[in-house]
C-alpha cells in the first residue's frame, strides 16, 4: 500500500538506503544499475592541430585529468602551467608504499611503514577491460599491466549472523544458489507450468541446459555427489595412491543461502564494470601518473594552494600560495584555463565564472569512503586458505578484504586491503582518530581470517574526506543534479573550463577523469582557433 502524502524516494534517497542495508560494495554495483557508472566510448587519441603562436593554458590540478591535458596541450604547441596542491602528480592516482607519509585533516601526519615493494592503493586500484582510454595512455607511456583478479571462487563471502559467523567460499555458495534454484526451475518446467512462456521445444533445451548449468542429476535434483562437489568443492579432495579416492560434501540448504543474505556477493563480477578480465599496473596504481611526470613533470609547479581564480576579456589569473610554508600569495596568469579541482574544493575558491556554472559546482556532493592497508609477517591467505587474489565480501563495516595480486605464492609479507568502505562506516571510520581505523579494521577482520591477530604488524588507513586536496572520493551526482546542472559545468566559461571525473558519466574511475579532459581540451582547443 502507498501513502499518497509520502514523497517518492530519489535515487540518492535509495543509494543512501543501499549501502546502509546491504554495504559498499552493493551501494556501488546500485550506482552502477542506475546509470551513475558507464562504459568508455574512447575511440584513439585525440588530434589537435597547431597551437597559435605563443598561446598559453593554465592547468589547474596534476591528476590524470589535468596530466593528460598538459601532455596533449604542450604537445600541440601551447605553453602549459600546471598548479598542483600536493608535492606529487596523480591526485587519487595514488599508491603509498614504505618510507612515504601524508598529512590529514586535522594536522594527523601518517607514517607508512610497508616494507619494500609492498603498497596500498588509497585511490583507484583497478581498470576494466573497456576502460580505452586509460588503457591506450598506458601503452603509449609503457606502464606495464598485469591482471587484477575480481573475483575469487576461494575467497570468502561472510554474515555475522549465518553459519554461526563463518565465512563460507565464494564457490559453495555459488554453486548451491545457482544448483537449487535450477532445480526449482527445472520442477516448474516439468510441472508445465511455465508453457506460457516457453514452447514445449524449448522446455526441453531449457531442461537440458538447467541439468548442466545447475548440475542436476538425472531427477533435475541438485543433491550431494561428485558431480556438484566438483563445483562447491569436496569433503576431502581428490588424491593419489590408496588414499586418491575423494568423498563428496554435502551442499547448503536454499533457505539457509537465502536467509544469509551471502547470495548479494554473488554478483560481484557480473556487472559490465567488474566483469573480467580487470588490470593493474605492476608496482601501484601510481606507475601511471610517474609515466605522465616523465613526459610533462618539468610543467608543473608543486605545493601550489590555489586560494582565487579570476579571469577578464584577455586572460586568467590564478592566485595560489605555498601549501606547506605558506608566505605571501603568488600569482601566474594565462591566456586560458583548464580546472581540473574537486568540485568539493573548487566550490570553496573565489573564481568569476557565470551563476549557472557556479551553481553546478556547488551542486555535487562527494561520496565518503575509507581504504585500510594492513601488512602481515606473512601471507597466511595463500599458506593457510589458497586464496590468491581477489576479494572477499563481509557485512562487517570493513565491507571486504582485498589480497594482493603481485608476489603470489612467492612466501614472505604481503600487505591486504582489509577495509574498503563506503557510506555510513565510511563516515564513522572517519571520524575515528587514524590509528583506531586501523585497530578497527583488524579487529573486524579478524571475523574472517583468525590470524590477524599473531601475523599483524603494522597499518595505515586513509579516509578521503580528510585528504585535504579532495575533501572526498568522488562526485555523487543525482539524476536531479545531473539534469539541472551537468551540461553547465562542461560548458566553457569566458577562457575557464572544468575537468574531473566530476565531469563525466563514468565517475569514480579513472576513465571518467581521462574521457572529460579529452574532451574538455578538444572543446578549448576549437575556442582558441576561433578567437
Amino acid at each position: 500500500m502507498t501513502d499518497g502524502s509520502a514523497s517518492p524516494m530519489n535515487r540518492r534517497d535509495l543509494l543512501t538506503l543501499i549501502g546502509t542495508a546491504a554495504g559498499g560494495s552493493a551501494l556501488y554495483m546500485a550506482m552502477t544499475e542506475l546509470g551513475f557508472a558507464r562504459e568508455s566510448d574512447y575511440d584513439g587519441p585525440i588530434k589537435l592541430e597547431a597551437a597559435p603562436k605563443g598561446v598559453s593554458v593554465l592547468i589547474l590540478g596534476a591528476g590524470l585529468a589535468g596530466l593528460v591535458a598538459a601532455l596533449e596541450l604542450s604537445r600541440a604547441g601551447y605553453q602549459v602551467t600546471v598548479l598542483e596542491y600536493n608535492d606529487r602528480v596523480g591526485g587519487r592516482n595514488w599508491s603509498l608504499r614504505g618510507g612515504d607519509t601524508y598529512t590529514e585533516l586535522g594536522g594527523f601526519t601518517r607514517h607508512c611503514r610497508f616494507d619494500k615493494d609492498h603498497y596500498l592503493n588509497p585511490g583507484p586500484w583497478r581498470i576494466p577491460y573497456h576502460h580505452r582510454a586509460v588503457l591506450d595512455y598506458c601503452q603509449r607511456l609503457g606502464v606495464a599491466l598485469e591482471p587484477f583478479v575480481q573475483v575469487n571462487y576461494n575467497a570468502y563471502l561472510h554474515s555475522t549472523e549465518a553459519f554461526g559467523g563463518k565465512p563460507q567460499r565464494f564457490r559453495t555458495i555459488q554453486a548451491d544458489f545457482q544448483g537449487q534454484v535450477s532445480e526449482l526451475l527445472a520442477k516448474a518446467v516439468n510441472q508445465k507450468q511455465l508453457n506460457d512462456a516457453v514452447s514445449a521445444e524449448d522446455s526441453e533445451i531449457l531442461l537440458s541446459a538447467l541439468r548442466d548449468w545447475g548440475v542436476l542429476d538425472k531427477d533435475y535434483r541438485y543433491r550431494s555427489s561428485l558431480e556438484t562437489s566438483d563445483r562447491r568443492g569436496f569433503a576431502k579432495e581428490p588424491n593419489g595412491g590408496l588414499v586418491g579416492k575423494p568423498i563428496a560434501s554435502e551442499p547448503v540448504g536454499l533457505s539457509e543461502i537465502l536467509q544469509s543474505k551471502l547470495w548479494r556477493g554473488l554478483t560481484a563480477g557480473l556487472r559490465y564494470e567488474m566483469q573480467s578480465p580487470m588490470f593493474q599496473p605492476v608496482g601501484g596504481m601510481d606507475m601511471i601518473s610517474k609515466a605522465f611526470a616523465r613526459e610533462v613533470g618539468k610543467l608543473v609547479r608543486f605545493n601550489s594552494k590555489v586560494t582565487a581564480i579570476r579571469q577578464d576579456g584577455s586572460g586568467v589569473t590564478a592566485i595560489f600560495e605555498d601549501s606547506k610554508r605558506g608566505g605571501a600569495p603568488q600569482q601566474v596568469r594565462a591566456d586560458w584555463c583548464l580546472c581540473t579541482i574537486p568540485l568539493t574544493i573548487l566550490s570553496q575558491i573565489e573564481m568569476n565564472v557565470g551563476p549557472k556554472m557556479q551553481a553546478a559546482i556547488d551542486a555535487v556532493p562527494y561520496t565518503s569512503s575509507v581504504k585500510v592497508g594492513l601488512q602481515f609477517k606473512r601471507r597466511f591467505w595463500e599458506e593457510d586458505e589458497a586464496i590468491f587474489g581477489g576479494i572477499s565480501y563481509t557485512d562487517l563495516p570493513i565491507s571486504q578484504i582485498g589480497y594482493p595480486q603481485h608476489g603470489v605464492a612467492a612466501g614472505g609479507k604481503g600487505v591486504l586491503l582489509g577495509a574498503y568502505l563506503f557510506g555510513p562506516p565510511a563516515f564513522e571510520f572517519t571520524a575515528m582518530a587514524p590509528e583506531e581505523r586501523v585497530r578497527k579494521a583488524v579487529e573486524y577482520g579478524a571475523q574472517l581470517h583468525p590470524q590477524y591477530h599473531a601475523e599483524f604488524e603494522n597499518g595505515i588507513a586513509v579516509a578521503w574526506h580528510r585528504v585535504p586536496g579532495n575533501l572526498g572520493c568522488f562526485g555523487a551526482w543525482s539524476e536531479e543534479a545531473r539534469g539541472q546542472h551537468y551540461e553547465n559545468l562542461c560548458q566553457i566559461d569566458g577562457r575557464i573550463a572544468l575537468a574531473g571525473e566530476h565531469a563525466s558519466y563514468i565517475p569514480a574511475w579513472q576513465e571518467g577523469a581521462v574521457l572529460s579532459s579529452l574532451d574538455a581540451i578538444k572543446r578549448l582547443h576549437q575556442r582558441i582557433l576561433a578567437a
